[in-house]
């Protein structure tokens, strides 16, 4: 998502100073060249060794000992990203102060300017402080955080530098084409489960992997999202409205609840088939051979289908098998746009893995892709969307 960009990163005297290896680390996974700008003061928490291994490139400090530094390194750079970003650096910037090589660098910049501050929560609270933040958030600039929580003084409170996971994703977002920003998007992902009884239920092996990275990708694209999720592990996307849900029926509630402000639905989740066709009260005793009664669960597709009006609608096929035409008879039958086939049983395409293989079947065309993140099959998907929509 980051190939051949490159990221300039500047990073001050705060105690996570040590967070930024870990996010220059990561800059450079996701493939994002990574060029660090240290103050002097961000020497008393970490090396320039340290970052310069982690970047993989030089780390830059002296205003003087390349006098156009300033200007070249924010002349290549596609985003300047400051984490930590202490009260010091954010009230240079926003008075024009540029007395050092990043506060010089942050004025000559012209790109998407992302800032993490980190700090006491008596420093971050000060109306000083305040004013100037809401100053360089009126220019544009990008802030992430912080957070609440343990500070290094002992105290609790609002200062803790954002994960380093959020900055990237800010970082990502702010790069990425906003061609989603007139669509609302119903996203499901995940599992859902039928219950037997209060303690067991009938359920699948889905993760719900896929669904979050196309509400993530819709999110950064633009889209305003509802994430509507079974049971997963995973993290919240940060900015999608997040909808809990666990059976079928709750998920088909859901949808309907949103359907009207909504323009696509993308049913990525692995909704359950079937449900018993009782649920006991209680626990049910292990005694010999059970015997259990099953009827099918609401069908959402179809039943939005009936009433589709204007909304674009996605499907999932998740096969056992090469069994593409059934994935075409699904497209017809629940008058979908679009159907996203994958053969569950295939290498690094089968649920709870971070890669997927599928073949995108819309109405006009087939567009088979090979192995590739989920992450990107996300913004496939949307891709091939937007086409159609145009």
């Amino acid at each position: 998502m980051l190939k051949n960009k490159s990221v300039l990163l500047g990073v001050t005297g705060g105690i996570a100073a040590y967070k930024a290896v870990d996010l220059a680390r990561r800059l450079r996974e996701k493939g994002s060249s990574v060029t660090v700008i240290m103050t002097e003061s961000a020497k008393n928490f970490i090396t320039a060794l340290a970052l310069e291994v982690a970047s993989q490139n030089k780390v830059y400090s002296d205003l003087f000992s390349d006098p156009m530094a300033h200007i070249t390194l924010s002349a290549n750079a596609d985003v300047m990203v400051i984490a930590p970003a202490t009260a010091n650096i954010i009230g240079k910037f926003a008075r024009g102060i540029a007395d050092n090589l990043l506060s010089t660098s942050l004025l000559s910049f012209r790109g998407k300017i992302i800032i993490a501050p980190a700090m006491n929560w008596r420093m971050y609270e000060n109306p000083i402080f305040q004013e100037n933040l809401r100053y360089l958030l009126s220019c544009g600039v990008i802030q992430v955080g912080p957070v609440k929580g343990n500070l290094a003084c002992g105290e609790e409170g609002i200062g803790r530098m954002s994960d380093v996971s959020e900055i990237v994703e800010a970082i990502i977002s702010s790069i990425t084409k906003k061609d989603l920003v007139k669509e609302k998007i119903i996203v499901t992902a995940g599992p859902t489960r039928e219950y037997l009884d209060p303690v067991r239920f009938i359920s699948n092996r889905s993760s719900g992997r896929m669904g979050y990275a196309i509400a993530s990708a819709a999110f950064r694209r633009g889209a305003g999202v509802s994430l509507i999720s079974g049971p997963s592990l995973l993290n919240q996307p940060k900015g999608v409205n997040f909808i809990s849900v666990e059976t079928a029926e709750d998920m088909l509630n859901a949808v309907n609840k949103e359907l009207y402000s909504s323009t696509v639905l993308i049913m990525s989740a692995a909704v359950s088939d079937f449900m018993p066709a009782e649920k006991s009260k209680n626990k049910i005793e292990k005694s010999g051979k059970l015997s259990l009664m099953l009827n099918p669960t609401p069908d959402i597709i179809s039943e939005v289908g009936k009433k589709r009006e204007k909304l674009f609608i996605v499907g999932f096929a998740a096969e056992t098998g090469m069994k593409i035409e059934r994935a075409k008879t699904k497209l017809k039958e629940k008058n979908m746009d679009m159907i996203i086939f994958n053969d569950v049983t295939e290498t690094g395409s089968g649920f709870d893995v971070d890669t997927n293989r599928v073949i995108i079947i819309d109405k006009e065309k087939e567009i088979e892709f090979p192995l590739m993140s989920k992450d990107s099959v996300a913004d496939a998907i949307l891709d091939r969307l937007v086409e159609i929509k145009a």
